[in-house]
C-alpha cells in the first residue's frame, strides 16, 4: 500500500453513518478527492472535527489508490492557521461563498498546481488582509473563470461597453437576448479582471452594484458550466455585507 503526502483545502464534509464523515478536499497532488473518515464524531476520535471545517488549509497523508472513489486518511494536520476568518462573521461569509463556489465548479480529479495555488493564496489573503474586503468574492468569481476555461474575452471600452454572458465577450451593442450586463457593470467586471487581489478594494462600487454584479456573474457561470446549481451562501453573503 502506497501513501501520498499533500496539501489540501476542505470544500465540505457530510455526516456518514453513526460517527463518521465524508469530506471533499481539493488536493495539490491529486485534485478533487473524497475521503471517508471514521470515528470523527465519537468521544475517542483521533482526528479532530475542527480540522474538517470548510476552508481549512490542511496537509494529509493518505492511502493512494486509483481504483476507489472514497479514499482513506492516515494522518491530517493544519498546514495554515487562520488568524481572523474564524472570528469575523463578514470574512467568514466571504470565505464560505468562495468555498461553495469551488465545490460546485471544480470537478477534476487530477492535479492542477496553478489552480491549487490560486485557491490557497486567495483564502490566505482573505484571512490576513486588513483592507476592506467587500470586493474579494467578486474578484474571485471573475478570476476563477480563467482556471475553469471561460475567461471573458476582449476589453471593455466606450466602443464595446456591453458584456455578453452567453458568448463571454465584450460587445459593441446589447445582444437580442437578456443575458448581458450594462456598460456600468461591464466596466466593473473589466476592472476586476485587470486588478490584483491585494488592490481589488480600490475598485469603487456601491452595495447595489455589488449585488447586481454578483447576480450577473452567477448567470455567467450557469451559462458556461453544465449543471451549475444554485449557490446558497451568496444570499447570506449579501445580508452580511449589507
Amino acid at each position: 500500500m502506497s501513501f501520498i503526502t499533500t496539501r489540501g483545502i476542505v470544500f465540505r464534509y457530510l455526516k456518514y453513518a453513526e460517527t463518521s464523515v465524508i469530506a471533499d478536499f481539493y488536493t495539490e497532488a491529486r485534485g478533487l478527492r473524497s475521503f471517508v473518515i471514521a470515528g470523527v464524531r465519537s468521544r475517542r476520535a483521533t482526528i479532530k472535527a475542527s480540522l474538517l471545517q470548510v476552508m481549512s488549509l490542511i496537509e494529509v497523508v493518505a492511502y493512494d489508490r486509483s481504483d476507489v472513489t472514497l479514499h482513506r486518511l492516515k494522518e491530517i494536520r493544519l498546514a495554515h492557521t487562520y488568524k481572523s476568518l474564524p472570528f469575523s462573521v463578514p470574512k467568514g461569509a466571504v470565505g464560505l461563498f468562495m468555498a461553495e463556489l469551488c465545490r460546485k465548479t471544480i470537478r477534476e480529479e487530477e492535479p492542477n498546481p496553478e489552480l491549487f495555488d490560486f485557491l490557497w493564496q486567495s483564502f490566505v489573503f482573505l484571512d490576513a488582509t486588513a483592507a476592506p474586503f467587500a470586493n474579494i468574492h467578486l474578484w474571485f468569481l471573475a478570476s476563477l473563470t480563467g482556471y475553469l476555461g471561460f475567461l471573458p474575452h476582449g476589453e471593455w471600452s466606450e466602443k464595446t461597453p456591453f458584456f455578453d454572458l452567453k458568448t463571454g465577450c465584450f460587445a459593441a451593442e446589447a445582444p437580442l437576448h437578456l443575458s448581458y450586463t450594462t456598460p456600468e457593470i461591464s466596466s466593473l467586471l473589466h476592472q476586476l479582471l485587470h486588478t490584483e487581489l491585494e488592490n481589488c478594494h480600490t475598485i469603487k462600487m456601491g452595495r447595489a452594484e455589488r449585488k447586481l454584479l454578483l447576480e450577473k456573474m452567477l448567470v455567467f457561470y450557469s451559462e458556461h458550466i453544465d449543471n451549475f446549481s444554485t449557490l446558497q451562501s451568496h444570499l447570506i453573503l449579501q445580508e452580511v455585507l449589507e
